[in-house]
């Protein structure tokens, strides 16, 4: 058992302005990220798991509209919703995902119960509603997901006949925790409802184990926020790991490698957020902003949105 713990979290990355925001609006995404940082922290000082630390996080996030995931998720082109998450532990490598549910209250609930109660890791459309109703996940109508921001948008990219990461090209609204607990164990998870507009099923990095969420006892936890096309091409969080693990690097020359070098390189925008066996924390993205926050242990709160 260690004495160390910490954990972080995100609520996407991308073209995050201040020019863009208002007072009362960031007032409300930094009180969201204060609120999931503290359901996390809270489990991990009472001597909790890792696993249900960050489970917790994202429930929070998910629950909060402002970010693409949960309540307030993105619409796809048939003006449906189509929600992926994933959670692994980095203890025994255990990881649950799910991908295009559109009727889980909280995505990242199924995916522990796919990695807990089933033989399978991942678990996509009809199917994974069927384990969830027959797990007795909270299901909820449609209209529980609505937001008129998310209906405009939707509609705004009708019009131009295109896909939109989020309300433009350039903002990503995927949350995410990582987080080491005082025995030493990491997990990960992360949950999104993909991009507006999406056709034919699309899913993208944020079940993919590995490339957008993972953890490993030996290294880190990653969960990762961006183009997701970029992120499963660049196996990103494996990525990370295997920088660690076969290299030596540290966490933060491993995360600044793949996310402000190598990312960059193929065209891919966002970042993550990692957490190593020391309690290391990194939080690298190559856009503007990045919705973020960080607990080290029993220090305070460290909570922001832009780049500086």
């Amino acid at each position: 058992m260690t004495t160390s713990f910490g954990i972080a979290i995100h609520g996407g990355a991308g073209t995050i302005l201040r020019s863009a925001m208002t007072d009362a609006l960031q007032s409300q995404y930094t009180n969201a990220l204060e609120a999931a940082l503290s359901a996390g922290h809270a489990i991990l000082m009472a001597g909790g798991s890792s696993l249900d630390a960050v489970e917790a996080v994202v429930v929070s996030l998910e629950d909060f509209p402002l970010f693409n995931a949960g309540k307030g998720s993105v619409l796809n082109h048939e003006g449906k919703y189509e929600m992926d998450a994933a959670i692994m532990c980095g203890k025994s490598l255990a990881a649950g995902a799910i991908g295009a549910v559109s009727s889980v209250k909280n995505p990242v609930v199924l995916a522990r119960r796919v990695m807990d109660k089933s033989e399978h890791v991942l678990l996509f459309g009809a199917g994974a509603e069927q384990f969830a109703t027959e797990q007795g996940v909270t299901l909820v109508d449609q209209e529980y997901f609505y937001t008129e921001g998310r209906f405009s948008q939707w509609q705004e990219a009708l019009k131009l006949h295109k896909v939109m990461l989020d309300h433009s090209d350039k903002k990503f609204g995927t949350v995410g925790a990582v987080a080491l607990d005082i025995h030493g164990n990491l997990a990960a998870a992360t949950s999104t409802g993909g991009m507006t507009n999406k056709r034919y099923g699309r899913v993208g990095d944020s079940p993919v184990i590995g490339a957008g969420t993972y953890a490993d006892n030996k290294t880190c936890a990653i969960s990762c926020t961006g183009h997701g096309e970029y992120f499963l091409r660049a196996v990103v969080a494996h990525d990370v790991s295997c920088l660690m693990e076969y290299k030596g690097l540290s966490l933060q020359d491993a995360c600044d490698l793949v996310v402000n070098d190598k990312l960059v390189k193929l065209g891919g925008e966002g970042g993550l957020i990692a957490i190593d066996t020391l309690g290391n924390i990194a939080l690298p993205f190559n856009s503007e902003g990045m919705y973020r926050g960080s607990r080290s242990g029993i220090d305070p709160a460290v909570v922001r949105i832009y780049k500086d």
